[in-house]
């Protein structure tokens, strides 16, 4: 009898790590989405449910009812700093993303609860924003649901909903202008200037584009072989009517491209530069 339990409790423990060494495929898989943003990151995780065969929205995923935005738990979205989203502002922290499907446009929830998934019923005292956004439809049938991160800029970008045959796009703005503007000049005060990061900023926001054109130029004398300063340079001062400056650093573009090996990319957007100018 001894020998007995003694060979059951060793087929116990070895059941007991079998079962935790076992990983199967999910039906929906867990993802994450991190894209670099302003001068944070947002990050998104959230499940990816498969069509399968099945219709989704109207059907699966009925219309007028809260969805999670995908399968398992609420899908959570982080903001790395203050955004502005809905007309609402958004602090950084970490938020639940909910919609409620439409056949023409979806809600969008916002919602400070980011614990277990609360049902179809959950407290509008916990909503940060609810807004609606337009639904449209995909190029093509989108098998596997998707949430991405896209249209870039400097200070917006739209959190972007893909699965069947729908799309939706969620506008993301921060409100970063005064706190970057102060942040270079601050940074050009310091003994390491950056010269080059503050006239690309200024240059591709159409700000201060004098101040862009002179740290153009100090970039240039601080690394006088860098031919994307010098077309750089030549863009801000095509932009500025200042034409013949733009000229010669258009010129000097390809007489430096050309001693570093040559790069007809840069070469090429110099000559259209100068071709501009005429």
């Amino acid at each position: 009898m001894k020998i007995f339990i003694q060979l059951l409790s060793v087929l116990v423990l070895c059941t007991s790590a079998f079962a935790q060494e076992l990983k199967l495929p999910s039906l929906s898989p867990l993802s994450t989405v991190a894209q670099d943003f302003s001068t944070t990151k947002i990050e998104i995780a959230y499940s990816r449910p498969s069509m399968r065969g099945r219709k989704v929205f109207g059907d699966l995923v009925p219309y007028g009812q809260v969805w999670r935005t995908g399968a398992n738990a609420a899908t959570k979205v982080t903001f790395g700093e203050e955004v502005q989203i809905g007309g609402a502002t958004v602090k950084p922290g970490s938020y639940s993303l909910y919609t409620i499907p439409g056949e023409k446009e979806f809600v969008v929830v916002i919602n400070k609860n980011t614990g277990s998934w609360p049902g179809e019923e959950f407290p509008k005292v916990d909503d940060i924003v609810r807004f609606s956004v337009p639904a449209s439809k995909t190029s093509g049938t989108v098998e596997t649901f998707s949430i991405d991160i896209g249209n870039i800029t400097f200070s917006t970008c739209s959190i972007d909903i893909m699965w069947e045959n729908t799309q939706i796009s969620i506008p993301v703005k921060a409100d970063n202008q005064a706190r970057l503007l102060s942040s270079i000049e601050k940074a050009i005060s310091n003994p390491s200037i950056p010269y080059q990061q503050a006239a690309t900023y200024l240059f591709e926001t159409g700000q201060n584009l004098d101040k862009a054109l002179e740290y153009a130029g100090k970039a240039l004398e601080r690394n006088p072989k860098a031919y994307w300063t010098a077309l750089m340079k030549a863009r801000i001062a095509a932009k500025l009517g200042r034409k013949d400056v733009a000229r010669e650093a258009a010129n000097q573009t390809i007489e430096i491209a050309k001693a570093a090996g040559g790069d007809s990319d840069y070469e090429n957007a110099a000559q259209d530069i100068i071709k501009s100018l005429k």
